[in-house]
C-alpha cells in the first residue's frame, strides 16, 4: 500500500469513528451545495501549562489565558480541561452564524472512544544505520507496552524497506507485534564517501529526506476529519543534515589523508556551480521541507514527539574514517533538525538521552493532561495562509506549551516522490 493509500484508510477509518449523525451530514454533502462563510471555522489548540518546577498546572481557567493571533487578541469561545485523558470545565462554543439556507447537522452525542488518544508512529527507517535497528525495536516495544493505553487510537508507518503500515486500530499488541520488521537502511559515512555526488548532493540524501517527509506529510493530512481528540505523532529517526561530512567528501580528511574521500576518483570539477548549489542550498532546503512539515501537523492541532534512536551520543567509532570535529557538526545539525520539529509543534525532541522510559513518561503525561482553548478568527486577511500564533497565561511563574502557528491547506495534492 502506498503512503498515499494508507492516508486514505486512515482517513476513512477515523470517519468510521465519528458519530452517525456527522456521517450522515457528510454522506448527504454531494446532493447539495452548501455555501460558507469565511471566518466562521473554529480554531482550537492544545496547551500545557507548567509551574517553575515542571509540574502541570491544572487550576487555571478560561481568563487565565489570552490568545493572539497575528498579534491580534482572540475572544476565547471553548475552553476544556483534560487531566488524566478525561475533559474536565469545558464550555461549549456557541456555533457561529450561518448564511441563509444552509442545513447544519444535529449537535452530535458524544460516543465510546471519542476521549482517547490519537498517536501515530513513524518509523524513519531510511535514517537510521543497520545497527541501530535493534534499539528500534525495543523502543516501539516499549512504546506499545508502557504509553498506549486502552482507547488510543494508533497507527504505525515506516518510510523505507521495513515496509510497516499499522492502523487505525486500538490493538496495540498490533504495533508491538510489528517491531520486530524493523530494518534501519541509511548509508554509513564510509558508504557516502565512496558514492557518485550529482547535483542533488551525495548519493540519494535528498531523495531519501523527500520519502521520509512526504510519508509524514501524507499521515498528518489524515488528521483533517479528527475533532476533539489528543494528536500526537512519535517521530522516530536521527534526524536531517543535507550535506554531511563535507571536509571529508572531498577529501581533505584529516584523519585518513583522503583515503576513502579523493574527488579525483570521479574526475568531477568540484569548482562547478552545478555541483556546488546543493552545498550552498543545503540548510535553506531542509528548513523549507521541515517547515512545510511542521505547517501540516500545525494545521491538523497534532504535536510531534522527536526521538533519536542513537541516545547518548560519544565519539564516532574510528572504523567511520571520520573526523570527530565533522562528526559533532554532523550531531549538532541532525540534533536541531529534530528539535525544530518537535519545538514548533508544542512538542519535546528526546535527543541525546538514553532514558527512553523516562521520555515516554513525559510524553504519556503531555499528551494525557492538557487545556483546549478555541476560538473564531477574527483575521481580517483571509489569504493569508500563516497565521502566527501567541499564547500568554496571567499567572507568574507558569509557562505554556503550544503550536506557534497554524496554516491554511494549499490547493492540490502534492506529488509523491517514488522510493528507489
Amino acid at each position: 500500500m502506498t503512503a498515499v493509500g494508507f492516508r486514505w484508510v486512515l482517513a476513512l477509518t477515523l470517519m468510521a469513528a465519528l458519530p452517525a449523525s456527522v456521517r450522515t451530514a457528510t454522506q448527504a454533502a454531494p446532493t447539495q451545495t452548501p455555501t460558507f462563510r469565511t471566518g466562521v471555522t473554529l480554531v482550537t489548540t492544545d496547551v500545557i501549562a507548567r509551574d517553575a518546577q515542571g509540574r502541570f498546572v491544572p487550576d487555571l481557567t478560561k481568563d487565565s489565558f489570552a490568545v493572539l493571533e497575528d498579534g491580534v487578541p482572540q475572544t476565547l469561545e471553548s475552553f476544556a480541561l483534560v487531566l488524566g485523558g478525561r475533559t474536565y470545565n469545558t464550555i461549549q462554543a456557541p456555533p457561529p452564524a450561518a448564511p441563509e439556507g444552509i442545513v447544519l447537522p444535529t449537535t452530535p452525542r458524544r460516543q465510546v472512544g471519542e476521549s482517547g488518544r490519537v498517536i501515530l508512529i513513524f518509523i524513519d527507517d531510511l535514517h537510521f544505520e543497520a545497527e541501530y535497528s535493534p534499539h528500534v525495536r525495543r523502543l516501539v516495544t516499549t512504546i506499545a507496552n508502557t504509553l498506549l493505553h486502552d482507547g488510543d487510537m494508533v497507527a504505525m508507518v515506516s518510510s523505507g524497506n521495513s515496509g510497516i503500515e499499522i492502523g487505525p486500530t486500538y490493538d496495540r499488541k498490533l504495533v508491538e507485534a510489528a517491531a520486530s520488521k524493523i530494518r534501519g537502511s541509511a548509508l554509513t559515512p564510509e558508504e557516502l564517501f565512496k558514492l557518485l555526488e550529482t547535483s542533488q548532493g551525495p548519493g540519494d540524501l535528498r531523495q531519501r529526506a523527500q520519502v521520509a517527509f512526504q510519508t509524514a506529510y501524507n499521515l498528518l493530512s489524515s488528521l483533517d476529519q479528527v475533532q476533539n481528540r489528543r494528536k500526537a505523532v512519535l517521530y522516530i529517526s536521527p534526524g536531517y543534515n543535507f550535506d554531511p561530512f563535507a571536509e571529508s567528501r572531498k577529501g581533505t580528511d584529516r584523519v585518513m589523508g583522503g583515503r576513502f574521500a579523493d574527488p579525483t576518483r570521479f574526475v568531477i570539477d568540484q569548482e562547478n556551480p552545478y555541483f556546488r548549489l546543493p552545498t550552498i542550498r543545503a540548510d535553506g532546503d531542509l528548513y523549507a521541507y521541515m517547515r512545510e512539515l511542521t505547517l501540516s501537523a500545525n494545521r491538523v492541532n497534532a504535536t510531534v514527539f522527536t526521538i533519536d534512536p542513537r541516545g547518548l551520543a560519544g565519539i564516532v567509532d574510528a572504523g567511520q574514517y571520520l573526523d570527530q570535529s565533522e562528526w559533532r557538526t554532523h550531531l549538532q545539525k541532525t540534533q536541531s533538525s529534530l528539535r525544530y520539529l518537535a519545538e514548533e509543534t508544542g512538542g519535546v525532541a528526546v535527543v541525546n538521552d538514553n532514558d527512553f522510559q523516562a521520555a515516554l513518561k513525559r510524553i504519556d503525561a503531555e499528551t494525557s493532561d492538557y487545556y483546549v482553548l478555541g476560538y473564531y478568527s477574527t483575521n481580517a486577511d483571509s489569504a493569508r495562509r500563516v497565521r502566527a500564533l501567541d499564547i500568554k497565561v496571567n499567572r507568574p511563574d507558569v509557562s505554556v506549551a503550544s503550536r506557534r502557528a497554524y496554516s491554511l491547506k494549499t490547493p492540490g495534492t502534492p506529488p509523491s516522490p517514488k522510493k528507489k
